[in-house]
């Protein structure tokens, strides 16, 4: 197990590399430019070249992208261009409501993807599969921005009830936290639970066609005990599979919620520094993103071992 994990952490080398250099190259291309963006009506190519030379940007890209890699390596992500505030401090502060929101609208999936998955696989063919499968099919196909959108009008249109707008840390007041991290998580959630409640049909239904759940009911278990204890914790690996790939997603990708709800997240904070050209925030967030990203794949293949005893790392 330890030289797996070890090997694992090794990979993380050249793919964040990769990501490193793709990101950093893509920010260049894109048109206008961080001193345009700043100046806007005022510009001028003197005080381009200025504010060029001021943050670094009259140099060599290779030059650039060496400074910023140097800094990386020693726990430097460099400091805004705009705000001139440290970058990894506040990254580490954002990821904790990201975190918060993406590990609440994964347990809020399960709740809601698991039971009715089972129930679809169990009762296959019948009333009850057909409802659960049309739910999966408007979970799956429902953007998540655009069920926010619609809860939000619906609960203020009809119940007068909007939202808060000012964050409270979990620590700070946990019940006010809860109250405005809820709807966003259950939107996510319901909207994760989709292709979760599709996965845990299919891998249950797998399962209960193999000879040993035959062989289990048999012996005279109960239909409970050879569901809940030998079928699902064999159909669990896919299903853990997709939910760790929709968390290690919902990381950078749950921008537009966090944007809708006005959540200071880290997807909320790459978008900003995309619209304000900040390549330093823009750099380091994605950067940060995919090293979570790898890491919560790593935690997945390790449930594997946990999961099923048969699959072993040694």
């Amino acid at each position: 197990m330890r030289n797996y994990v070890i090997r694992r952490l090794l990979q993380l080398i050249p793919v964040l590399f990769g990501i490193s250099v793709a990101i950093f190259a893509v920010l260049r291309l894109i048109p206008g430019g961080f001193a345009s963006g700043m100046l806007g009506i005022d510009a001028t190519p003197e005080l381009i070249a200025q504010v060029n030379a001021r943050y670094g940007l009259d140099q060599p890209v290779v030059t650039q992208y060496l400074n910023w890699m140097g800094g990386v390596l020693h726990g430097d992500f460099g400091t805004s261009f705009r705000s001139g505030a440290e970058i990894l401090p506040e990254i580490l502060t954002r990821f904790q409501v990201t975190a918060e929101l993406a590990i609440l609208a994964a347990i809020i999936s399960w709740c809601i993807a698991l039971p009715l998955g089972i129930l679809a696989a169990v009762k296959r063919n019948t009333l009850a599969d057909r409802v659960v499968r049309v739910v999966a099919l408007l979970g799956v196909s429902v953007p998540g921005f655009a069920l926010s959108i619609l809860v939000i009008l619906v609960l203020s249109l009809f119940f007068g009830y909007y939202p808060p707008l000012d964050y409270v840390g979990l620590l700070e007041d946990p019940v006010k936290n809860l109250e405005i991290m809820f709807l966003p998580a259950l939107i996510l959630g319901c909207s994760m639970s989709g292709s979760v409640m599709r996965m845990t049909r299919s891998s249950v239904l797998e399962v209960l066609r193999q000879d040993f759940i035959k062989t289990v009911r048999a012996k005279g278990a109960s239909e409970r005990v050879a569901i809940f204890k030998h079928a699902l914790r064999n159909a669990l690996i896919p299903i853990v599979t997709l939910v760790g790939l929709q968390i290690g997603s919902l990381l950078g990708g749950a921008v537009v919620v966090e944007q809708i709800f006005s959540l200071p997240g880290l997807g909320l904070m790459t978008l900003t520094g995309i619209n304000n050209r900040d390549y330093p925030v823009v750099q380091g967030c994605v950067l940060f993103i995919a090293f979570v990203y790898v890491l919560v794949n790593l935690v997945v293949d390790l449930l594997y071992a946990y999961i099923d005893p048969r699959i072993s790392y040694d």
